[in-house]
């Protein structure tokens, strides 16, 4: 039995450990460490905790085999997801978040004695009100992440679903959150209890759907901080400190960048955390493409460009995950260079589906840091840009986001492609993007459509230059 003093310095280093992960995981160059850092944390906090059951009753035994079942499958996910599907699994391991605080709740409730709270119908009044935050934010983050990752796996529409009086429901329901909260505090009756879960969860529900798919990196991003703070509701119910260590850093760190890409998109933080922006209608912006004039090409004409370029800016997007175009890229880009062509990337702060998605591709191609920026920092460069190559990104390059106030993304800051002389933009057609509208940049004059997987074109491009 390891005593509680001990427990507490156990605790307080592997806070740290999550500290140094998460600064580590702040920049490409120590992510890697970062990384470390916090599985280190994590099976420290882990393995203190299971020592403090003090003997190996047949509790313990049950915990170690959940573990063992739950590490496993986690372990198998981990090596067979592909890096497309990261942003849905993201949202689905958020919601397993979620329903564990929601499931200690309830076994706090139910039974305070064990977590010396009281009795029931006796409970602490704080730990009351600790314990029902905690069930409310896991019971919204996890019917929240359900419905993200049903949309980014495809089986639920990315449209934004929307109903009149939507917002004031919302309101409405938050209000009512709070006023059971305080009744049950008063009251500590059951059902005050179980209507707080069931109004949570629908609450998740109705905060999700009326988010439009362009818009889904900040949502999880923003689940990933609901998550964090249900988490250390619950660790204040339980008196753990490492559970409130790590709720606190995920919350706080999920919220800063929630903000920080918010403010990328140009759009209102306090928007995002009641749901419901990013609704408009898109119809309006869906002009009819088949009337449209289209100029497209091939390999050679597109290795011609770039071979005669002096400088070449490559724009990735989601087109280049599902192909798995990074390696081929890298390879391309080695070829320019020995023609004497300078070659840099450009970032749009939500290209692909979560935030980092394309910086770990690259990463994954073994891309020099210093030749990757983020759109703040290069989207100057285009107006003196030869050559723009486009590998599967669209919403974050489509120009309407700056000419049309009826598009879903208008106001959102985009990549500046169409100010370089060419545009060579690689998709397998004219379909639009994730957030369902038609880019206006397919039909520039400057832009040359290459019509192809991004993998296949790119390998394509690799020979003609050769």
């Amino acid at each position: 039995m390891i005593s509680a003093n001990l427990l507490a310095v156990f605790y307080l280093i592997s806070g740290v450990l999550f500290i140094l992960a998460l600064r580590g995981l702040s920049s490409p160059e120590t992510s890697r460490q970062g990384n470390l850092f916090g599985m280190i944390g994590m099976a420290l906090a882990i393995s203190v905790t299971m020592i403090s059951v003090g003997n190996f009753s047949t509790g313990f035994l049950y915990l170690l085999i959940l573990m063992l079942i739950g590490g496993s499958l986690g372990s198998f996910i981990a090596f067979k997801i592909p890096m497309t599907a990261m942003p849905e699994l993201v949202a689905g391991f958020h919601s397993l978040v979620g329903l564990a605080a929601v499931f200690v709740a309830i076994s706090a409730f139910l039974n305070p004695e064990v977590f010396n709270l009281g009795l029931p119908g006796n409970i602490k009044i704080a730990s009351l009100i600790e314990m029902s935050l905690g069930a409310a934010i896991g019971a919204i983050t996890f019917t929240g992440s359900v419905i993200a990752f049903l949309k980014l796996r495809g089986l639920m529409s990315g449209s934004p679903i929307t109903f009149f009086g939507q917002h004031y429901i919302n309101l409405v329901l938050g209000l009512v959150l709070v006023g059971l909260i305080f009744y049950l505090c008063k009251t500590q009756v059951d059902t005050w209890f179980w209507t707080i879960i069931i109004i949570s969860f629908l609450l998740g529900v109705l905060l999700i759907i009326p988010i439009g798919g362009a818009d889904m990196p900040v949502v999880i991003s923003m689940l990933n901080s609901y998550s964090g703070w249900a988490a250390a509701g619950i660790g204040f119910t339980l008196e753990n400190t490492a559970l409130i260590i790590t709720g606190a850093l995920v919350g706080s760190s999920g919220a800063i960048l929630s903000y920080i890409m918010c403010k990328g998109m140009n759009r209102s933080f306090f928007n995002v955390i009641l749901g419901g922006w990013g609704a408009t209608d898109q119809s309006s912006s869906d002009k009819s493409k088949e009337q449209k004039p289209v100029k497209s090409g091939n390999a050679d004409d597109a290795a011609f460009l770039m071979k005669n370029a002096s400088s070449v800016i490559i724009v990735p997007g989601y087109g280049m995950a599902v192909a798995q175009a990074q390696h081929a890229l890298r390879e391309m880009v080695d070829a320019l260079k020995k023609n004497g062509v300078k070659v840099t990337y450009a970032i749009h702060p939500v290209a692909g589906r979560m935030p980092g998605h394309m910086n770990v591709l690259l990463a994954e191609a073994n891309v020099p840091y210093d030749e990757v920026f983020e759109l703040e920092e290069i989207n100057n460069d285009f107006a003196n840009c030869d050559v723009a190559y486009v590998i599967g990104a669209n919403d974050v390059t489509n120009p309407v986001a700056k000419t049309d106030p009826q598009s879903p993304i208008y106001g959102m800051p985009i990549l500046d492609v169409e100010k370089s002389k060419s545009v060579l933009f690689v998709k397998r057609s004219l379909s639009p993007g994730y957030a369902g509208i038609d880019n206006d940049l397919f039909y520039r004059d400057n832009t040359l459509m290459l019509f192809a997987d991004a993998k296949k074109m790119t390998e394509d491009i690799i020979k003609s230059l050769n």
